[in-house]
């Protein structure tokens, strides 16, 4: 048996067997070939298709979700394209190279040219055949990659990491527990698996070394533990374990109606953060106030990307089953750093943290951005929504996306599309210069939504998702409150509410910190909301008021953490303070 610890992600207890996930970084053959084996060559690339239609086709077969099939239809599509086939073998042909490298020259030059193209639907279509001739070269390399969402029984996925768009395509029933290699509590892969429900722990080093396809294993989402080939005695105290955060979340249930009020008669907004409409039948079970984020470039992230009727009907499906809860806030697309687009991958940014990303992307292709806003204005018009603008750097920048949203308006006016006309427009507060001048951006929008996930990256200077220094990574880091503390008092001077949707709104360490520094809507994953709303409904605002003028005293994140942790365990136990 051996355990390790890693960092605690996404809570619950998940048992079952290893199925290792291992990237492998490809490097396509440049081989030239004789004269003599050139007709050998086409009859290899002409199996490889073969052998990935029938792929595909078994796919095709087995799924059930809408969204799945058509996308395994287009690829099928392309995929037996007598065009794509003739030019990969006169390719070969011409220049007396291996099928890999023939493939690898007709993507590139067939991508660069749809990227170039005016149809939207057509930029779309790169991203597919980027996946179709990655499949094929991976055949013919003998190099296939397993297909998470094609789990047909009870596994705990083990790897090296996760994309983005690997975490979404994969079956939430079968996959009963992650553990990766790398990662943290704030990547996109731990906020997906929690939107999953999915125990998590990441940080663990070289797991995908340790383990053997098959091996039992338990990751404890709670305390960051995973258990390889535990012994019966290991097993059945991590099964106790569970068993008593199960009552725990049981009893937290019975919240599930009541309002997020202190026990002095202080009451805030919890709401929750979703990736995928499906996440709506856990927002209303845990008794969201609403939806406070909704991070639409999750939509993107599947191959094709997201037409404006497929965001129409997403928005508008969102905000309908949402009307009787609360409103509903949809980020525009919030792409670059660790969300990359499929058929992007190649953008060779040397630090994408810092780069083309979020409004910066939106801004150089506003033909995305503008179909994304009349897709937003025409849901608004089925119920309460808000629109905000992550990464949002000062007045400059705001000033050029509120154009954009005015011109779209112009358009669906002219046009006669209906939309509400008041329809709140609020920024994120995720970039150091934005929360310094808080009290410039806070008159040209009707919210303040704090991003501690980037706001602490970018304070501190430590990316989250390197390994090597996320002992940096600190929400209570002096820097860091003092810029929230910045950020609500502008915002209420300019009579405007803050929210917070990072990830430290739905820490229960947080949570007494935040309610005494004026944050007036958590929004968070919606497994986390009971837990938040239990913790506010036990203090007094007073408390927490007092919590925080202590803290802030005090000259070191060591001190404020270690304070803060025995406060919350004085008065709630482990299950907060673990």
């Amino acid at each position: 048996m051996r355990i390790l610890k890693g960092i605690a992600a996404s809570s619950g207890i998940g048992i079952g067997r290893a199925f290792l996930y291992v990237h492998e970084k490809l490097v396509i053959p440049h081989v030239y070939i004789p004269a003599a084996k050139i007709n050998a060559e086409k009859e290899r690339f002409q199996h490889a298709l073969g052998m990935v239609g029938g792929e595909l086709g078994n796919m095709l077969d087995e799924s059930a979700a809408e969204d799945h099939r058509k996308i395994l239809e287009t690829h099928l599509l392309m995929l037996s394209d007598p065009e794509f086939n003739v030019m990969v073998k006169k390719r070969i042909e011409s220049d007396s190279i291996c099928a890999e490298w023939a493939v690898e020259s007709i993507l590139s030059s067939l991508i660069e040219t749809l990227e170039k193209a005016d149809d939207p639907v057509l930029r779309e279509r790169g991203a597919d055949l980027y996946d179709i001739g990655w499949r094929v070269i991976r055949q013919m390399m003998g190099k296939r990659r397993p297909d998470l969402a094609a789990i047909n029984e009870e596994v705990v996925l083990v790897a090296d990491t996760l994309l983005p768009s690997e975490a979404l395509s994969l079956d939430h029933m079968n996959v009963k527990a992650i553990a990766l290699d790398g990662g943290g509590r704030t990547s996109h892969v731990a906020i997906l698996a929690r939107a999953l429900q999915i125990p998590t722990v990441v940080g663990l080093g070289k797991i995908t070394g340790k383990v053997s396809p098959g091996d039992e294993i338990i990751v404890d989402g709670n305390l960051g533990e995973v258990a390889i080939r535990p012994s019966s005695a290991s097993a059945h105290k991590m099964r106790n374990r569970y068993d008593r955060w199960m009552e725990h979340e049981r009893e937290l249930q019975d919240l599930a109606a009541l309002e997020a009020v202190t026990k002095d008669g202080h009451r805030v907004e919890l709401k929750a953060n979703i990736e995928t409409v499906d996440e709506i039948d856990s927002v209303l079970k845990h008794g969201a106030g609403g939806v406070g984020l909704f991070r639409s470039e999750f939509l993107f992230l599947k191959p094709g990307g997201a037409t404006e009727e497929e965001q129409f009907t997403a928005y508008r499906d969102v905000i309908e089953r949402m009307h009787k809860s609360g409103s509903v806030t949809i980020r525009t697309i919030d792409v670059g750093g660790d969300k990359v687009i499929p058929g992007m991958e190649g953008l060779g940014e040397e630090n994408p943290i810092l780069g083309w990303r979020a409004v910066r992307f939106c801004l150089s292709r506003k033909d995305i951005f503008r179909t994304q806003l009349r897709a937003m204005l025409r849901a608004s018009a089925y119920g309460k929504l808000k629109i905000m603008f992550p990464m949002i750097s000062g007045p400059e920048e705001l000033d050029n996306v509120l154009l954009v949203l005015d011109q779209v308006k112009d358009e669906c006016r002219s046009t006669g599309i209906p939309f509400d006309e008041d329809v709140e427009v609020g920024t994120m507060i995720e970039v150091p210069s934005a929360a310094l001048c808080a009290d410039l951006l806070a008159p040209k929008t009707d919210f303040f939504s704090i991003g501690t996930n980037d706001l602490i990256q970018y304070t501190i200077a430590v990316d989250r998702g390197n390994d090597k220094i996320a002992y940096l990574y600190q929400p209570f880091h002096p820097g860091v409150l003092r810029l929230i503390r910045l950020i609500v008092e502008k915002g209420h001077q300019a009579g405007i509410p803050v929210a917070m949707c990072g990830e430290m709104a739905g820490d229960p360490l947080s949570t007494v910190l935040l309610l005494g520094l004026g944050i007036d809507e958590f929004s968070m994953s919606p497994q986390s909301l009971l837990e938040i709303k239990n913790i506010i409904r036990s203090i007094t605002l007073a408390e927490a008021k007092e919590l925080v003028g202590k803290v802030m005293e005090m000259n070191s994140y060591i001190h404020i953490d270690t304070y803060v942790r025995e406060w919350m365990h004085d008065r709630f136990g482990d299950f907060v303070t673990t």
